[in-house]
């Protein structure tokens, strides 16, 4: 998976293309972490996502849960396969998804 962070001011969008799954989750948490810091809005670009575990889930919800008490988090450009993933799940429910 390949991560690309756009900052502009305290807004932040990161783009993800690949996988998201058990073995690439802990390198987006990680890059999450480090990059939160001052950012009031996050935009998390799905358009090059093809895929997202639940191991995936859960850095989205710990990166919402974190966003929402700062500004908040929308995921946007979601494909058919992830949008189906967060239906399931209920995620759809839980995120802003553009």
């Amino acid at each position: 998976m390949t991560i690309q962070k756009v900052q502009n001011g305290n807004e932040l969008t990161v783009c993800l293309e690949g996988r998201l799954d058990t073995v690439t989750s802990p390198d987006l948490e990680k890059e999450l972490k480090g990059s939160l810091d001052g950012v009031e809005k996050l935009t998390m670009d799905f358009s090059k996502l093809e895929y997202i575990s639940s191991a995936g889930l859960r850095v989205l919800l710990s990166t919402h849960k974190i966003m929402a008490a700062k500004g908040g988090m929308k995921v946007t450009h979601v494909n058919e396969i992830v949008r189906e993933v967060f239906d399931v799940t209920g995620f759809a429910d839980i995120l802003d998804i553009e």
